[in-house]
């Protein structure tokens, strides 16, 4: 994708940054409901929220390993799912038991497709450049499907982010 004559249209993401959301946390700037636990107040600092979550997260166990496949490549980067039925049912578990941790679930809960961003779209592609990204994306799509046809993760983290070029494990769960 780097190597694409328009990639500059593109915003690539520092190794640091990989990592596939399994619940979206709190961000400082959406402070309103459904986006934040309604039983802290709003202006709750960062700080003392990580406090929260850290001691919420006290025994807490998760719904256990799970592995994924890509399921589409796209400009921003990889859609996945669960590989298997039994890994699909184990990430939704997670979801809905960390719902329950955090008090708090985001309006796309249910239906939130999960994702890896290797990239941020700052300028649209130009509509005759995109047979050729198609293209691209086909490529990446069977290599990853003969080369890397199951991911393998590290166990999910609460992380802290103080932007999208890193995130700093905090706890790893599970």
């Amino acid at each position: 994708m780097r190597a694409m004559p328009d990639a500059n249209r593109l915003a690539f993401t520092p190794a640091s940054s990989l990592h596939m959301t399994l619940f979206q946390g709190i961000i400082e700037y959406r402070r309103s409901l459904p986006y934040w636990p309604a039983d802290v107040p709003l202006d709750t600092e960062i700080g003392a929220m990580t406090n929260l979550y850290m001691k919420r997260l006290e025994g807490f166990s998760g719904a256990g390993p799970f592995r994924i496949r890509v399921v589409d490549v796209v400009p921003t980067g990889l859609t996945v799912a669960g590989a298997t039925e039994d890994d699909s049912r184990r990430m939704r578990a997670w979801r809905e038991a960390l719902a329950e941790v955090f008090g708090y679930r985001h309006p796309d809960h249910d239906d939130y497709v999960f994702h890896v961003t290797l990239a941020y779209m700052i300028d649209w592609l130009d509509r005759d450049r995109l047979p050729e990204w198609q293209a691209l994306f086909d490529d990446c799509r069977a290599l990853l499907d003969q080369e890397a046809a199951v991911l393998e993760l590290q166990p999910p983290a609460l992380c802290n982010f103080e932007d999208m070029n890193h995130f700093e494990p905090l706890r790893v769960l599970g």
